[in-house]
This record gives structure tokens, C-alpha cells and sequence, in this order.
């Protein structure tokens, strides 16, 4: 919730209240969403709509007809687009992030990762534009957590390994950008498997069969709206502050969870069972490596002021929802 006055802008969280100063506030500023048919590219494109920023959100096999059509491959056609647009930001959130679709087809997730990531880095310094790439704890090999944003990475799969080397090429390609690596991502999906972490609600949902859970690998889901949020008060600071904002950043929710705790939690939030899940503590043999627990230290963006968290049940019942096969029968429990 927000209200708006002539010289300030007040912003209502739960148990916090700021007043942002008007010269913080930009309604004339261009916002550039690529991946913006995405999960993540979505909950960025509202942020910054929502706040009064003008935004343009590109795709590319989902793009029309609520977003504009791009091939980031296509070197001239992004830099005609944004030299016709002129954005004062991009969000580069386009990516293959599937690390088992990665393995699969390396030439092609090389070239969306890394090429069309330095690509878009060259363009954007060219054209004087803040630049903001979405990058994954999968850089780490999760052997030593928690990770600052200056240790060592050490990615165990090919699509950290593409994801690290996306990093690197746009910090060599541009001064005037910075690198926001997040962990696994939850949110308003179109579907349940479009984020690692709502794809098992159908499993938590069915308990007339049980169903084996990861309980191995650490994970730390961060809701999308959090992340979109992030990048909105980077931006934000980076027009009050040029100086200061560069460089590599993290954020992550702060729930340690396995998959198979997090089906639990989906459970609870909806009054469903859960003796049907069953946790599997082994390490999953013959898949594409994770790493254990790649935790992210947040602490560069808290100390700047920068962060929102929502609660993993909260956000989860709001993500959700949509998809309880028993909606209309439970509502009571809600309303």
C-alpha cells in the first residue's frame, strides 16, 4: 500500500513505515524488462509500473500480445530497440535457468546466457543505461556457505558455469552495471511448473498417493515480488547515488528449506495432509549437480537499506491459490 503526496512518498509494509524523499521518486524514467513473459520478468515489470515509471517489457516465443518481440541474439535489432527507447534501466532477467535443459542443449543456453548477455551490456553502455542482470546462487558449489558477494565461485553445472561467465561479461562491458544473483524463485505462476518450487504442489495437493521429497538440498525460495522490489530500490539509489551502486549484489529469502520441507509448508498454509510426502535424505545420484547449500550473504544490499522479505507461507497461499483443486470448498477456511 502507498500514498502519494506533492513532496513525498510514503510506503506501508508490515511493521515498517518509510517516507522516501520526491527527488527519489522518477515518473518520467524508462524502465526495459527483458524475459519479461517470465516469472521473475513479470513481478518486475509490475514493480516498476506500479511505481510510476514508464516500462517496457520484451519477450521472445511469448511476447505478443502483452509484451514487445525480441531476440536478444539479433545484435542490431536490440540495438535499435534501445536506442529508440532510450531506457534510463534494463532488467535482464532473460535466461535459460533449467539446469537439466542446460545439460540438454549447451549451445543454445550458452548463447541466451552469455552472448546475449554481453550483447546487451556493450548496447547498454553505449546508450548510458543502468544495467541490472539477474544472475543464481548456482554460481557456488555449496560446500561452504553462507557466500559473499567476493567469494570464490565454483559452480558444479553447466548452467551456473553459464550464468557466472554472464556475470563476468557484463561488469567487462559495461561500468555502469550490476549484477543481482538470486537463489530459487516462487511467485504468481501461469502455471505450477513454472518455478522449482510450485511445480510440487500437485504432489502435496494428491494425498491419496505418496510422493518422495528432496530433503537434502538446502534451498533458500525467494519470492519473485521481494527480488522485483530489490531491483526497484537498486535502480532508485542508483539515480540518487551513481557512484555507489556497482558491482555484484545478493538477495535471498531467509528460510533454510528442502523441497520436501517446503511441500509441508505449502500443506499447512492450506490445511491439507501431509503424511503422504516422504523426505529422501540422500543425495540424488545420476542428476545434474546442485549444489548442497549455496546460502547468499545479503549483507551488502541490507546495509545499503535495500530488502524485502515476505514470509514463505504468506507468499506461498497468495502464489497458490489459484491452483487448490478443493478452492471453492475451502474458502471458508480463508475468508
Amino acid at each position: 500500500m502507498e500514498g502519494r503526496y506533492p513532496d513525498l512518498r510514503i510506503r506501508f509494509r508490515p511493521g515498517h513505515v518509510q517516507v522516501v524523499q520526491a527527488d527519489v521518486f522518477f515518473p518520467n524514467r524508462r524502465a526495459l524488462i527483458t524475459g519479461a513473459t517470465g516469472l521473475l520478468g513479470r513481478a518486475v515489470y509490475r514493480e516498476f509500473k506500479d511505481n510510476n515509471w514508464r516500462v517496457l517489457g520484451c519477450g521472445y516465443s511469448r511476447a505478443r500480445p502483452r509484451f514487445e518481440y525480441l531476440n536478444l541474439l539479433d545484435t542490431s535489432a536490440v540495438k535499435e530497440f534501445i536506442c529508440e527507447f532510450k531506457p534510463h534501466v534494463i532488467v535482464h532477467c532473460a535466461a535459460e535457468r533449467r539446469p537439466d535443459i542446460v545439460e540438454n542443449h549447451p549451445e543454445s543456453a550458452t548463447k541466451l546466457n552469455v552472448e546475449a548477455s554481453s550483447n546487451l551490456a556493450k548496447v547498454a553502455a553505449a546508450a548510458g543505461a543502468f544495467l541490472i542482470y539477474i544472475s543464481s546462487d548456482y554460481v557456488f558449489d555449496g560446500s561452504n556457505p553462507p557466500y559473499r558477494v567476493d567469494s570464490v565461485p565454483n559452480p558444479l553445472n553447466l548452467y551456473g558455469k553459464t550464468k557466472l561467465e554472464g556475470e563476468r561479461v557484463i561488469l567487462q562491458n559495461s561500468d555502469n552495471a550490476a549484477v543481482l544473483r538470486v537463489p530459487v524463485l516462487y511467485g504468481d505462476v501461469e502455471k505450477l511448473e513454472e518455478s522449482a518450487v510450485t511445480i510440487m504442489f500437485d504432489k502435496v495437493q494428491f494425498s491419496n498417493k505418496s510422493a518422495n521429497m528432496d530433503h537434502w538440498q538446502q534451498r533458500f525460495p525467494t519470492y519473485v515480488k521481494d527480488v522485483a522490489s530489490v531491483c526497484l530500490q537498486l535502480t532508485e539509489r542508483k539515480m540518487q547515488e551513481p557512484s555507489l551502486i556497482k558491482g555484484i549484489y545478493q538477495w535471498s529469502g531467509n528460510e533454510q528449506m528442502t523441497k520436501y520441507e517446503m511441500a509441508c509448508a505449502m500443506a499447512d498454509a492450506f490445511n491439507l495432509p501431509s503424511s503422504h510426502l516422504r523426505p529422501i535424505t540422500d543425495e540424488p545420484v545420476g542428476a545434474t549437480p546442485r549444489p548442497w547449500n549455496p546460502r547468499l550473504d545479503c549483507s551488502k544490499l541490507e546495509e545499503l537499506g535495500i530488502g524485502q522479505r515476505t514470509p514463505f507461507r504468506v507468499a506461498i497461499r497468495e502464489s497458490l491459490w489459484p491452483f487448490l483443486v478443493e478452492k471453492k470448498t475451502r474458502q471458508t477456511v480463508f475468508h
